[in-house]
């Protein structure tokens, strides 16, 4: 366990469950599910049997600094790393494997989402361990989740058997696709060969630092260079100096896609990235009629398939409303069709623009 470390990517703005997720509370720090913890504190929870409390990390906005420390008050400074702007999930992952490999060069890292729902956690824990095993070789491996539907929401990978493998659930990745059409997804469901793409990832540093050398050597030269930096007093003028040089950059795109040592690992562990209202929709519990509610006076009256969240403190009378997404909070209110919730981010983005307020 001691060479087990946990990197938890805190910093995105989640805008698609907008207006409950803004850019000065995002989801991560939310307590979606109504249950008294955040979704931050639940997947640091998730991981009690996996590392000693000491090895988790959490990669966020430095603006997330303070929400952060309150929610998960275990972890030293030295735990939180500090991103002083967003540049996709690979300076996100470079950061942390470079600072954690000059503490060990033995580690294996999980590096995961701040933002995700796991159901099963004894079977998460299993598929965990397996690939934790599996990164004893110079494998890269992310994890597959079984499709249920033809989500568009979802990037897919395509994988192949591999021969004299004594886990049949660990596959050869074959390719990434990132979301796709409708049409598409079903063929891919159709198929059996495909997998969603979890975002969730296992390796060695050894394994992601030699990755990077050979597929962003660029991104490689800035941060082995300041690796002597990355866990005394010069960190954080290190980590702002060399960001605004970072490409902005996916993890897929600057290795996963590249790489011929990728694995997945088939899981089913009741897994959602509650990305969507539609994906935490699926996650809530449902009334007679199929609504999922969250708030004490929301009234409903013909009413089906809907997902409805309502402070507690403010009353909400539906009538006739069939698989719709109601959202209010602070002041704004959201009312959209399920099937246009792929639209919200770019309704959030228009009205930034329109009343000039990032925070909107």
């Amino acid at each position: 366990m001691e060479n087990n470390y946990i990197v938890i990517m805190a910093g995105g703005t989640g805008s698609r469950i907008w207006p409950m997720s803004k850019a000065s509370f995002p989801k991560q720090f939310h307590d979606v599910l109504g249950i008294g913890k955040s979704l931050l504190q639940l997947t640091a929870e998730r991981f009690q049997k996996i590392c000693p409390k000491e090895n988790i990390y959490i990669v966020t906005n430095s603006s997330y600094k303070e929400l952060v420390k309150k929610q998960l008050p275990f972890l030293s400074s030295s735990q939180i790393l500090l991103e002083p702007f967003r540049k996709n999930t690979a300076p996100c992952i470079a950061y942390a494997a470079y600072k954690i490999h000059a503490i060990n060069n033995n580690a294996k890292l999980v590096i995961v989402p701040s933002d995700h729902i796991i159901l099963d956690q004894i079977e998460f824990e299993k598929t965990i361990q397996i690939a934790l095993t599996k990164s004893n070789q110079d494998q890269l491996i992310t994890l597959g989740i079984q499709p249920s539907r033809p989500d568009t929401g979802y990037g897919y990978i395509q994988f192949k058997n591999i021969k004299n493998e004594s886990n049949s659930r660990i596959k050869k990745v074959k390719t990434f696709t990132e979301k796709p059409p409708k049409d598409l997804a079903i063929k891919f469901i159709e198929s059996g060969e495909f997998l969603w793409n979890s975002g969730m990832f296992i390796w060695s540093t050894q394994s992601i630092i030699s990755a990077f050398s050979k597929y962003t050597p660029d991104l490689h030269k800035l941060f082995s260079e300041s690796s002597n930096s990355l866990n005394n007093e010069k960190e954080i003028t290190q980590i702002n100096t060399i960001y605004p040089l970072c490409k902005n950059i996916s993890i897929d795109n600057a290795v996963m896609e590249k790489a011929d040592n990728v694995l997945v690992v088939q899981s089913d562990f009741g897994w959602s990235d509650l990305g969507t209202w539609g994906s935490l929709y699926e996650t809530l519990d449902k009334d007679k009629n199929e609504n999922a509610v969250v708030g004490e006076k929301v009234m409903l009256y013909n009413s089906s398939n809907n997902i409805i969240r309502i402070a507690d403190d403010k009353l909400a009378v539906i009538e006739g409303l069939e698989n719709y997404i109601v959202v209010e909070n602070n002041n704004t209110l959201l009312i959209c069709k399920k099937e246009n919730e792929q639209s919200i981010k770019s309704y959030v983005q228009e009205v930034k623009t329109k009343y000039k307020n990032e925070d909107l």
